[in-house]
């Protein structure tokens, strides 16, 4: 079953995730975190993850080459390689 969007992932921009997963991450290094508080950190961090990996990937759809065919230039969508398409 599909997990709904809170209005927080909605709104949230990659800057702001990326942001807060980079703390949510040292506070969890740091080690010196009840266990509960450290499962809601996680939690968390999941959470923003997954929300940079969307909107990353709405980004990459978004992107398109110009490559240059037959010497005509054409716009080809973007592919990073390695990845599969």
């Amino acid at each position: 079953m599909a997990r709904k969007k809170t209005d927080q992932e909605t709104d949230m921009q990659f800057e702001e995730a990326m942001k807060r997963l980079e703390e949510v991450v040292r506070r969890l290094e740091e080690g010196d975190i009840a266990l509960e508080e450290a499962i809601g950190l996680y939690q968390e961090g999941v959470t923003l993850s997954r929300i940079c990996s969307q909107k990353l990937d709405a980004i990459e759809a978004k992107i398109t080459q110009l490559v240059e065919e037959d010497g005509q230039w054409k716009q080809k969508p973007f592919h990073v390689e390695g990845e599969a398409q």
